[in-house]
């Protein structure tokens, strides 16, 4: 058995490597057949339109072999390179910022222990890649600067892409587009998309926000990190790569299918807390475990599990949120 995965994370003591193999065994056929639908949409031409077809197939996942080349296109990061050319390297090359610099530094070796390709004795040593993207992008974005988890999402980015320039530019569509106001310093945008999942939950699993309310447990305290992570360093990796196929495609919305899905699906589990410890204890749980690892059916799941779940509802319940946190601000 292989300690190490595909993406050089370290797998745990615990690691269930005889449910992986058999789910794993059913998920190669699967990417196989997606890998040849992809090649005949892509034939061998790296552009790509939005269409009903092309977000099926994002669904259904992205191959490993185009997954960066996807997600630069459709995020939109692709054209914003191209428009800007030697624009990462002249951030990297101009005047820094001594306190971000610091700070960025800090957390370097803090990113994915776990994982090989970030040790210091690796060869090449992912983390002087890391730097540099967050150097760039704390620059190229002064409002946001750097703050923590940026650094396990670019990480995952680089592991992806293994392109330092094209790393940076997801990074910015993540950050600057997709995800509203995560990273600020105030995060008013995380805090509202708590509350939003808060508000989501209430209408559609009402017995579990009843049993939060109950016992004064806070969403930000079981999901926070769930939102800041966008799930990395929670599900399995496999699973992370297809909620952001999804995410690059449609939008943060995701998030919340994934969160919904979560929580619907253990409900009953979640409903047996008596207590605050253990609600936190369970939503601990409810990221492990085959449900989560078996990554094909799960995808499914988050598009039928929470029914319908528009952007427009979205953007109220937002609207909402952010007005009542600022007026207890």
């Amino acid at each position: 058995f292989c300690r190490v995965d595909p993406y050089g994370f370290e797998r745990p003591e615990d690691f269930d490597y005889a449910s992986y193999e058999a789910f794993f065994s059913r998920y190669l056929v699967v990417l196989t057949r997606r890998a040849i639908k992809w090649s005949k949409l892509l034939k061998g031409n790296n552009r790509i339109q939005k269409s009903l077809k092309v977000k099926r197939y994002i669904r259904k996942g992205i191959p490993n072999e185009h997954r960066a080349l996807i997600w630069m296109i459709v995020s939109g990061a692709q054209t914003n390179m191209e428009q800007n050319p030697g624009y990462y390297h002249r951030l990297l090359e101009g005047e820094k910022n001594d306190k971000l610099l610091e700070a960025i530094k800090t957390d370097m070796n803090r990113t994915f222990p776990d994982n090989v390709k970030f040790r210091k004795t690796a060869d090449p040593c992912l983390q002087h890649t890391l730097y540099n993207v967050l150097v760039a992008y704390g620059h190229h974005n002064k409002a946001v600067g750097y703050c923590q988890g940026m650094n396990f999402i670019a990480g995952y980015l680089i592991l992806i892409t293994k392109n330092e320039e094209e790393s940076f530019w997801l990074l910015d569509a993540l950050i600057g587009r997709i995800l509203p106001d995560y990273y600020s310093p105030a995060m008013l945008g995380l805090k509202t998309d708590q509350e939003v999942l808060g508000e989501l939950v209430k209408m559609k699993v009402p017995a579990v926000a009843e049993l939060m309310e109950r016992h004064g447990v806070m969403w930000t305290l079981v999901v926070s990190r769930w939102f800041i992570c966008l799930f990395i360093d929670i599900l399995p990796v496999e699973t992370v790569l297809r909620i952001w196929d999804c995410l690059f495609y449609e939008g943060s919305k995701i998030i919340f299918r994934v969160a919904l899905t979560l929580i619907k699906q253990n409900q009953s589990f979640i409903l047996e807390a008596t207590n605050f410890p253990d609600i936190c204890d369970k939503f601990k749980q409810i990221t492990k475990g085959t449900f989560v690892t078996e990554c094909h059916s799960f995808m499914q799941k988050i598009f039928t599990d929470p029914g319908s779940l528009s952007m427009a509802t979205i953007n109220k319940l937002r609207e909402t949120c952010r007005e009542k946190l600022l007026s207890q601000g």
